[in-house]
């Protein structure tokens, strides 16, 4: 079977999601960064891994816009919020995304993001502020559920993409870069096996 360094030409999908100040990745401030490595089980299948999510400091003169605090429900001066700086957080999830590229033989990790340029925007800002310097991500392939969801149901919303796919969205939970992410996850798992699943029918048929 083949495996998933060829699955996507030596890329390993990393689904991402950002909750944020705003809009501008260079002046609005990253409040939060999850992040799910997918997996592919013996016989072709993808599967998400755990989601690893870090809630993060508002780096120095960082812009918040307050209908971007509306949105996501974040409040960042919270006293029980578990913050770190954008620094410690980046470690803490692209070491584990080094490691699984090293594991799986795959070259670069390719962000999986609903309207996904916006989250590489954001994860790209933060790693040149930080000066960090073995980003194991492409620096602007992506793949895009909000595309995807398109193509495979119709849908480019993410919580109608997911209904559609026949999974489960809890609204209340929406808009947690921890509960996005493992539902993009989800939602990209589903479109690329139901694309295998045609395959194989057709395959099957002779066709």
């Amino acid at each position: 079977m083949m495996p998933i360094s060829k699955r996507f030409r030596g890329f390993l999908p990393v689904v991402v999601d950002v909750e944020t100040g705003g809009f501008n990745s260079s002046t609005d401030a990253l409040l939060e960064l999850a992040m799910c490595i997918i997996g592919m089980d013996e016989d072709g299948w993808l599967h998400p891994g755990d989601v690893m999510m870090r809630h993060v400091e508002p780096f120095a003169g960082a812009n918040i816009e307050q209908a971007a605090l509306e949105f996501n429900g974040i409040r960042p001066d919270h006293p029980l919020r578990p913050a770190i700086p954008e620094d410690k957080a980046l470690r803490d999830l692209l070491q584990p995304v080094r490691q699984a590229l090293r594991d799986s033989g795959c070259k670069r990790a390719v962000l999986v993001g609903h309207n996904a340029h916006f989250d590489l925007s954001f994860l790209n800002a933060a790693i040149a502020r930080v000066g960090y310097k073995r980003n194991p991500f492409h620096p602007f392939s992506c793949f895009d559920t909000a595309t995807l969801g398109g193509l495979a149901y119709g849908q480019t919303v993410l919580a109608r993409a997911v209904d559609a796919a026949g999974l489960q969205w809890d609204k209340s939970q929406a808009h947690s870069a921890a509960y996005d992410t493992e539902r993009t996850a989800a939602l990209f798992c589903a479109i690329v096996n139901r694309w295998r699943h045609l395959q194989d029918l057709e395959e099957g048929s002779g066709f």
